[in-house]
């Protein structure tokens, strides 16, 4: 097994010494440009990889953020940690991923090896306030991104989601639509309880009496949600227009539909929260809020490294923009 290169033997290679050829590989302190552009060659030829370990014992500066997200399946939670990584690489840190399967007890433990490995922070979309309880106890900075549980307590990023819910009602309202259901996987979380508050805002600024069998809690995954929407939309008295409280839930509504030859919009109407890439390859394309998940993911960085920076200042929520992205999954109705 070839001997992993060190900077020793970048050093020998270049006809420099140990410390100017750290300068040169680092940045940090002058080197002329002649010895520089060796050094770099030097180590380019013997695929010389710096040591992040050794460099963060030297200088007890962590170079590595973890990020806990839920789901890896979800495209959200994916596109979110792709947008963590691609901003933390721009300032110079690698990245450490893990998922929880939405499992509070899963997160304590990938937060446990996080505060092993040392990482400079930690980026999570929390399903409990143990997560950052933990972190925050071994002076580990953290973001919660997309879910609140430490507001007042913790760094967040996340969206006004009650706003964007209450606008797709009153847009499926404005159409004539009277019967809305909303599929909802939680209310105990902020994203759930906030959508599910700006549901119950628009109908009730309409004048619409709230009918709790349209309210549908469908569990976490495509086929509990297709089970559920199966039941709701056999029935005579079924909804005219459908809320699905994100992609997944969005995805089980669609395939019970197509399960019972229902016609979107035509029979139905259907919009997500959460704009998943299946969403604009189908036929009709799906309406759907918009969250630009690697602009939270690199919001989520930002204030991650200014909390480093400024350990003591005052927990900031940062709040980002949604849009309605209007394709044909709905149509106008008469009373």
């Amino acid at each position: 097994m070839t001997r992993r290169a060190t900077i020793k033997d970048v050093a020998v290679a270049a006809g420099v010494s140990r410390s100017t050829a750290s300068r040169a590989l680092t940045g940090r302190g002058y080197v002329a440009t002649d010895v520089r552009e060796r050094v770099l060659a030097a180590a380019e030829d013997l695929r010389y990889v710096p040591d992040a370990t050794a460099r963060y014992l030297k200088q007890q500066v962590s170079l590595s953020i973890g990020v806990l997200v839920s789901d890896l399946r979800n495209s959200f939670y994916a596109r979110l940690a792709a947008g963590v990584g691609q901003a933390a690489r721009t300032q110079g840190y690698s990245l450490v991923l893990a998922e929880d399967g939405g499992s509070a007890e899963a997160q304590v433990e990938a937060a446990e090896t996080f505060v092993a490995t040392r990482v400079a922070g930690v980026v999570v979309t929390p399903v409990s306030a143990d997560v950052t309880t933990y972190l925050s106890r071994h002076r580990i900075p953290v973001i919660e991104v997309d879910r609140q549980f430490a507001a007042g307590a913790c760094d967040a990023v996340v969206v006004d989601n009650q706003t964007a819910s209450q606008q797709v009602i009153e847009d499926l309202i404005g159409f004539g639509h009277r019967r809305i259901a909303l599929f909802i996987d939680e209310t105990t979380w902020t994203t759930g309880r906030e959508r599910h508050a700006g549901y119950q805002a628009a109908l009730a600024a309409a004048g619409i009496p709230l009918d709790p069998d349209l309210v549908v809690s469908s569990g976490w995954d495509v086929d509990a949600a297709r089970a559920a929407a199966r039941a709701l939309l056999r029935s005579d008295e079924r909804p005219t227009a459908v809320f699905a409280a994100n992609n997944v839930l969005a995805e089980g509504v669609w395939r019970a539909a197509n399960d019972l030859a229902l016609r979107i919009p035509d029979d139905v109407s259907l919009v997500s929260f959460d704009d998943a890439p299946w969403m604009s390859l189908v036929t009709p394309g799906l309406t759907a809020v918009a969250q630009d998940e690697a602009a939270l993911g690199a919001a989520a960085v930002r204030r991650l490294l200014e909390r480093i920076a400024e350990p003591e200042a005052a927990p900031v929520t940062v709040m980002m923009t949604t849009r309605i992205v209007h394709r044909q999954s709905t149509r106008a109705v008469t009373p």
